[in-house]
């Protein structure tokens, strides 16, 4: 008798186990992409050795104006001094024809300047916000070459102004 009950018990358990795990999995994704963790940098996993990086360097930038406490907007022009590394797939097929940026280098400046430029000097200051305009200049390179030979954007250097 108290092995036929041990046995309904158990039964009963392990399926309640089953639909809570699948339940705790379907929440941790959900609360996974709503943090924007899956980005296209995660995505994308090149060898070290297949890595080839190319400097931005001392960019300097006019930021857009903030607006104070009483919602009336700054006088002071900012600028933003800002480096930064792209990092191509050496692999990739598109690399062979887009590799060599240095001719490019005016066009992909132009699209970085357009996304750090809708920032305000406090903005540029935050961690979180640097994450997301790296993100922004990566997908605007990726779409201006139509292609992801680079695949990641870094900022080594911003000095606010």
């Amino acid at each position: 008798m108290n092995i036929a009950i041990s046995a309904i018990t158990l039964a009963s358990v392990m399926g309640t186990n089953k639909k809570t795990a699948a339940l705790v999995t379907d929440i941790a994704a959900a609360i996974k992409l709503d943090l924007g963790e899956n980005t296209i940098e995660e995505a994308v996993s090149v060898p070290m050795e297949d890595v080839v990086t190319y400097d931005i360097v001392d960019m300097l930038i006019p930021l857009k104006k903030g607006v104070n406490a009483e919602g009336v907007a700054e006088d002071k022009d900012h600028y933003v001094q800002m480096s930064l590394t792209l990092s191509m797939n050496s692999k990739d097929k598109d690399y062979k024809a887009y590799g060599d940026l240095t001719t490019r280098e005016s066009l992909i400046k132009g699209e970085i300047h357009d996304v750090v430029a809708g920032y305000t000097i406090d903005e540029v200051k935050e961690r979180e916000v640097v994450h997301s305009i790296e993100k922004q200049i990566l997908e605007r390179i990726q779409t201006l070459f139509d292609s992801k030979f680079i695949y990641k954007v870094t900022v080594t250097g911003s000095l606010p102004q």
